[in-house]
């Protein structure tokens, strides 16, 4: 059982947060966990102070963040026909901005901002969720990960006074004080901050969620990647006769080598609970149903649209990355994608080694082919497809790698995946592939007649003039929107 599968019905921040524990009134979220939440409050000062917070660590989390997120309500865009109603599309989203439809809670990017602007973000966040690579941890403690995080409260419910956190999925090495399950860590309540602190000692592919209310949370869309790159990194390996500088993991001979990444986040939106959260109603959550299913928060055919300017999380500029008042900047003729910034189009050169991350936060299993490609499975949930001939020696050992046309993917799973780019053939600017999950049950708009679900179209271009520029960033195209 993962955590994604023990909702937990009591968001009491506990421990040294800005100011004091969230209070509220009795409601819905807190009826079921009112006692234990008061048993745990009435010892946290002695517990926290002498558990959760050793000098060290307290200092650690005072020094400036490489990244820092805001947790905060928006609305995205999904396909209006076929509608499903009352539910889809949400008749307050057109008050909102052109093809807002689907109500969501979510995470943004607010590195570089001002006070100003990153207040301003109130109600403007994005889905999926600013997606965040780190390097291997080198021993240092001078380069530590830091993610500092606010909570801007949700501008439509503002009678919902929950707390989020931000819990690293999967993460081996983390103590408890930064893990973001609130009862045994720290929840960031509306108006205040935290910075988390991590050393990644485990390359792979991670994903991360807010674990408060985390069914709840988790479905409405606090969800995003991110991976940590391997210390091989920057090292030239040669492969089956190709070298490579770009690693997933430390194999020792280049095996993982690759030339372009690119991430694919799987998720899911029930409309009926995300129209429920808008109109302060109480979904029934064993009534679930998935009537649509996103890769990097679009559907199809929408995955094949740009990136929005402010993808590199690192990489932010005001007017040029994101706008003066610090919103989002829509990918160019697509108002309506403003805060589903992220691409799935996958543009490559013939030859080129492609390295695929896929992670998975929705509820249910998927299954992601390639038509006409073969994909090398080479990590599972941040853990290489190879063994160790000892303790001090890279991954040299018993290859358990495999290739396959059909990715099954549960739900709190990742995977690396390696696809070679074949020759160009076509007459064309480029060769296309499709990338798609075969369970359209479950990826389509269920609605009569609808289609959009998870997938995207991998391009294969010619050596030479016209083809896609190296990689700046992971999910860079290669051209200039």
């Amino acid at each position: 059982m993962t955590d994604l599968d023990m909702p937990r019905r009591s968001s009491v921040p506990v421990g040294p947060d800005t100011s004091e524990p969230t209070r509220r009134g009795l409601s819905r979220r807190r009826a079921l966990g009112l006692t234990g939440s008061a048993a745990l409050v009435a010892g946290a000062a002695t517990w926290a102070g002498k558990v959760l917070l050793p000098e060290q660590v307290a200092e650690a989390a005072g020094a400036p963040p490489d990244l820092y997120l805001a947790g905060t309500d928006g609305w995205i865009h999904l396909p209006e026909d076929p509608a499903i109603p009352p539910f889809h599309p949400d008749p307050i989203g057109r008050d909102i901005g052109p093809g807002k439809t689907t109500y969501i809670f979510g995470f943004r990017n607010v590195t570089g901002m001002s006070t100003a602007q990153r207040l301003a973000q109130k109600y403007h966040a994005q889905h999926s969720a600013p997606m965040f690579w780190v390097d291997e941890y080198d021993g240092n403690p001078a380069n530590e990960f830091r993610v500092q995080l606010t909570n801007l409260g949700l501008q439509l419910r503002p009678d919902l006074f929950d707390a989020h956190t931000l819990h690293w999925h999967g993460f081996r090495n983390v103590i408890p004080f930064f893990d973001g399950e609130p009862s045994g860590s720290i929840s960031v309540r509306a108006g205040g901050e935290f910075t988390y602190v991590y050393r990644p000692r485990d390359p792979g592919t991670y994903m991360f969620h807010c674990h408060v209310e985390d069914v709840e949370h988790v479905h409405m869309g606090m969800t995003g990647m991110v991976f940590v790159r391997p210390r091989q990194n920057g090292t030239s390996k040669t492969h089956d006769g190709r070298t490579y500088t770009k690693f997933l993991y430390n194999d020792g001979d280049g095996s993982t080598g690759y030339d372009r990444e690119f991430a694919m986040f799987l998720s899911e939106v029930w409309a009926e609970a995300h129209w429920a959260d808008a109109h302060i109603q109480l979904p029934e959550w064993s009534d679930y149903r998935a009537d649509f299913a996103l890769l990097n928060g679009r559907v199809y055919p929408d995955t094949l649209e740009a990136n929005g300017p402010g993808v590199n999380p690192f990489d932010v500029e005001p007017g040029r990355t994101f706008a003066a008042d610090g919103n989002l900047i829509a990918p160019a003729g697509r108002e309506d994608l403003k805060h589903q910034p992220i691409s799935s189009l996958v543009n490559c050169v013939a030859g080129e080694r492609i390295a695929l991350r896929f992670a998975n936060l929705g509820f249910r299993e998927s299954a992601m082919t390639i038509t006409g490609m073969r994909m090398r499975v080479v990590g599972r949930d941040a853990t290489p497809m190879r063994g160790r001939t000892s303790a001090t020696t890279e991954h040299d050992g018993a290859d358990t790698s495999y290739e396959t046309d059909t990715l099954n993917i549960g739900p709190g799973e990742s995977y690396d995946v390696l696809v070679t780019a074949p020759p160009k053939t076509g007459s064309g600017a480029y060769d296309t592939y499709f990338l798609y999950n075969r369970s359209f049950s479950r990826s389509d708009n269920l609605a009569a007649g609808g289609f959009g679900g998870q997938a995207t179209q991998i391009r294969v271009y010619a050596a030479g003039a016209g083809a896609p520029a190296p990689q700046a960033f992971p999910n860079d195209w290669g051209f200039s929107a």
